[in-house]
C-alpha cells in the first residue's frame, strides 16, 4: 500500500515540476526539452496577466513556488528540461500587479536572467542541486524581472 501510495505521488510529482504537461511538449514534438522554459513562462504569462491586482498575484506566486519546492524534489539533482514548474513561478514573481508593456518587459528580462544566469544570486541558486536550487534560481530571476517591470512603469508615467 506504501509503495502504491509513493509511485501515486510521484506521478503528481511529475505532473506539477512539468506544469502540467507543457515541459514534456517539446520533446515530444521535436525529441529535445530545449526551449521548454521558455514554453512554460509564454504559457504562464497570460494566467499572469489575468490576475487582477498585486494581492492575487502574490498569492499565486507564493503558492506555484511551494509547489515547485515539493514538486521537483524528486527530479532536483538531473533537473531536467522538462521540469518547468520553477519557470511558472518565476513568471509569477516577475509580473506581481504589472501589466501592458511593463509585465512584456518583465517577461523578456526573466527569460535572460534565467538563461544567462549572469545577474547575482541567480548562477548562485542554480548550482545548487536541489529543490530550493532549481525553484529559486527562477524566484530570483523574477525578482529582477518584476524590478524591471515597475522600473518601466515609473519611466512610462514620466
Amino acid at each position: 500500500m506504501y509503495q502504491q501510495a509513493a509511485r501515486y505521488s510521484r506521478r503528481v510529482q511529475r505532473l506539477i515540476a512539468s506544469w502540467f504537461g507543457t515541459g514534456l511538449i517539446l520533446h515530444r514534438l521535436r525529441g529535445s526539452d530545449a526551449g521548454s522554459g521558455t514554453l512554460a513562462s509564454l504559457i504562464t504569462f497570460p494566467i499572469a496577466l489575468l490576475l487582477h491586482g498585486w494581492l492575487a498575484g502574490l498569492i499565486l506566486a507564493i503558492g506555484v513556488t511551494g509547489l515547485s519546492l515539493w514538486s521537483v524534489r524528486p527530479f532536483a539533482k538531473d533537473d531536467p528540461g522538462w521540469v518547468v514548474v520553477d519557470e511558472a513561478a518565476g513568471v509569477l514573481w516577475s509580473t506581481i500587479g504589472l501589466g501592458g508593456w511593463a509585465a512584456v518587459v518583465a517577461l523578456v528580462v526573466f527569460r535572460l536572467a534565467d538563461i544567462t544566469k549572469r545577474l547575482p544570486g541567480v548562477g548562485a541558486f542554480d548550482r545548487m542541486h536541489d529543490a530550493v536550487g532549481v525553484t529559486f534560481d527562477d524566484v530570483v530571476a523574477g525578482g529582477y524581472a518584476l524590478a524591471a517591470g515597475w522600473l518601466t512603469v515609473l519611466l512610462l508615467s514620466l
